[in-house]
């Protein structure tokens, strides 16, 4: 371990053995990709990666809304046009139809940029040997099942059983 003023990080000298878990809380369009890019870029580099998919992260990995996650304005502070305050993007999110212009141009300029939608990110990172998993918390409390799930999630599991998993990682929640 490296340690210094309040930090403590795992210390590592190669990647030999070098571990990432990824915790995808949230399943909107926004906040799908910073996970499922960091993970496909992990594993594509060598590194064991698992991604645990809890709460509304678990929109990234059903089959029903997987390819259909969208990008809300109302009360996302991010979103701005040009320079202008960030209260306008808000008051037009109320709009009907706004949240789904700003998905479409969301998806737009990541089909542009030649990235991955968001089912294909998951079978290039299951393909290159990425772990998904699907939190069994959430799992039961929205009462879904294995079935409802993208092939590429190998099980549901408990946090126990993730934090084993995570040991000796570096994990990101997103």
């Amino acid at each position: 371990m490296t340690t210094g003023e309040g930090f403590i990080a795992p210390k590592f000298d190669d990647d030999a053995g070098r571990k990432l878990a990824i915790i995808c809380s949230k399943g909107t369009l926004d906040m799908a990709y910073p996970g499922l890019i960091i993970g496909n870029g992990a594993v594509q580099e060598g590194i064991e990666t698992h991604l645990f998919f809890t709460f509304w992260g678990m929109d990234i990995i059903r089959k029903k809304t997987a390819g259909k996650l969208s990008l809300t304005p109302v009360g996302n502070t991010a979103m701005r046009i040009g320079s202008t305050s960030l209260a306008m993007p808000t008051l037009m999110g109320v709009i009907p139809g706004m949240t789904e212009m700003a998905s479409w141009m969301m998806r737009g300029k990541i089909k542009a940029l030649d990235v991955p939608t968001v089912p294909d990110f998951l079978t290039q990172i299951s393909d290159a040997g990425g772990h998904l998993w699907a939190c069994k918390m959430s799992v039961d409390m929205m009462k879904l099942t294995k079935d409802d799930f993208v092939p590429e999630v190998e099980d549901i599991i408990n946090v126990s059983a993730f934090l084993d998993l995570a040991r000796g990682a570096q994990i990101v929640f997103v």
